[in-house]
């Protein structure tokens, strides 16, 4: 099928990306609101209900810069339907989970579908719309959409396990994941990068140990023991794998994680950004569900509705930090966002079993309006004087990075909470403590990041990046 050449048929393209990536992006929330009904039903620990938010995001950071390079090479339509039939499967197969251990693997097949959907869709995007005026305003609808929905998945939980019960928050994609799947294969074009990267093996599976043993060891060390021998064998694992990225990845020619990259400041200080902006949403998110429902006893549906303040917030801010991105640059929205990030956190220290709701209502608004503020800006900063041909790979980074920011806001929260032996509102303080330091976090290096300084040294950086003409220059990287 030939690239869709009119307006109409662009248009329904990015309507089936959209429908595909949402469905993702509501899963990222939908599941917290169940936590506590999968904990009776399924008899869970705080350990088990961490992995199964986790499991997602960990396995779709571990593979999106993968997936994207898969698509690249062996087709982006090919990859993206893939993605659906694994994500469908992964959530069919949760629905039907006998039990914690089970449902943890199932999510992690969801996240291995899903890691194919986002950094491909975009590539489909890019593709079809070749205009650039278009392209913007077909990437600001998509990223708004997962806004949108990763804002409304608590919500729309709450009804769910209200009404149904908590395995019908993973039946739900099923549905829209084989209509988006029969959408695609009749109105989606085939296409392929002109040149794809080379698949880096050693620097995958590197990822994959640095990942993995970093949430493992953050998750199980409460209940092992941080002295146990298998969580100081962890530890000493992701120092190893880290050791090993910055040894391998540097010789490579194509690395998965181009190191130079993190040599212009916008770059990684935006990656860093993202893992503290996703770690505080997170962590929020996994922490305000086991507390409106553990010990303020409301409903599933009371408790997503009571997230609708910040659900909105984060909606309305994001719109709001698109225009003052393109009006203003990325300075103000990412560090007003970073600071209502740490007001938020903050906020919620002191909370008791008996706080007002009012109080928690306006507190949560004012999460929501920090979280939406800083996403939209965070990966044009990271993308700031980098080569064009770049952008792509630095944009699936910096995705990347906002999925391991779940996982590891997830993992701390839990931890703090089940490591203490006290009870949960007196835990919680110093996890919400960590929170309102993330935003300070953001804050701080988004006005770093975006300082004349750092535009300079990107900029360098920039042209450093640039392949050179001379063919005899090329060879391992410096």
């Amino acid at each position: 099928m030939s690239i869709p050449n009119t307006p109409v048929h662009r248009r329904l393209v990015l309507a089936i990306c959209c429908l595909s990536v949402g469905v993702t992006g509501i899963n990222l929330t939908i599941v917290n609101v169940a936590l506590p009904s999968i904990a009776a039903d399924l008899h869970a620990s705080v350990s088990s209900l961490q992995w199964t938010v986790d499991a997602y995001s960990l396995v779709m950071a571990c593979l999106l810069v993968l997936s994207g390079s898969m698509a690249d090479r062996f087709g982006r339509k090919r990859i993206f339907r893939l993605g659906l039939s694994l994500f469908a499967l992964g959530s069919l197969l949760c629905g039907l989970a006998p039990g914690a251990g089970w449902l943890i693997a199932f999510c992690g097949l969801q996240g291995v579908g899903g890691s194919m959907l986002n950094p491909v869709a975009m590539s489909i995007i890019v593709s079809v719309f070749t205009d650039d005026r278009e392209r913007a305003r077909a990437i600001g609808v998509w990223g708004s959409v997962i806004g949108v929905t990763i804002a409304a998945g608590p919500v729309l939980g709450g009804v769910l396990v209200s009404g149904i019960g908590w395995r019908s928050v993973f039946w739900v994609n099923v549905p829209i994941g084989l209509a988006a799947l029969l959408l695609t294969q009749r109105f989606v074009p085939e296409s392929r990068a002109a040149r794809a990267r080379a698949f880096d093996p050693p620097g995958q599976a590197l990822i994959v140990v640095l990942f993995a043993s970093i949430i493992a060891a953050t998750i199980e060390g409460p209940r092992l023991g941080w002295a146990d021998p298998l969580i100081a064998g962890l530890v000493v694992l992701a120092v190893l794998a880290l050791l090993g990225i910055l040894t391998v990845e540097r010789r490579r020619a194509e690395p998965l994680i181009d190191l130079r990259f993190f040599r212009s400041p916008p770059f990684s200080g935006a990656n860093v950004i993202s893992v503290m902006m996703s770690a505080s949403l997170g962590g929020f998110l996994f922490l305000n569900t086991l507390y409106l429902q553990d010990v303020r006893h409301f409903g599933p549906l009371h408790a997503g509705l009571m997230i609708i303040p910040m659900a909105a917030g984060q909606a309305v801010a994001a719109n709001l930090s698109g225009r003052l991105l393109a009006a203003r640059g990325p300075r103000l929205p990412l560090t007003l966002g970073g600071a209502l990030l740490a007001a938020g956190g903050f906020l919620l220290v002191p909370l008791t079993e008996h706080t007002e709701s009012a109080y928690l209502l306006a507190t949560y608004a004012v999460f929501g309006l920090g979280a939406g503020l800083v996403g939209p800006p965070v990966t044009n900063t990271a993308v700031s004087g980098l080569p064009r041909d770049q952008v792509g790979v630095a944009g699936a980074l910096v995705a990347c990075a906002r999925q391991f920011g779940v996982a590891i806001g997830v993992a701390v929260t839990g931890s703090i909470v089940a490591g203490t032996g006290t009870a949960f509102v007196g835990a919680s303080h110093a996890a919400w403590f960590v929170l309102g330091g993330c935003g300070l976090v953001a804050l701080a290096l988004g006005v770093l990041s975006t300082s004349t300084w750092a535009k300079t040294a990107a900029t360098r950086n920039g042209r450093r990046l640039t392949p050179s003409p001379d063919p005899e220059s090329a060879g391992v990287r410096r």
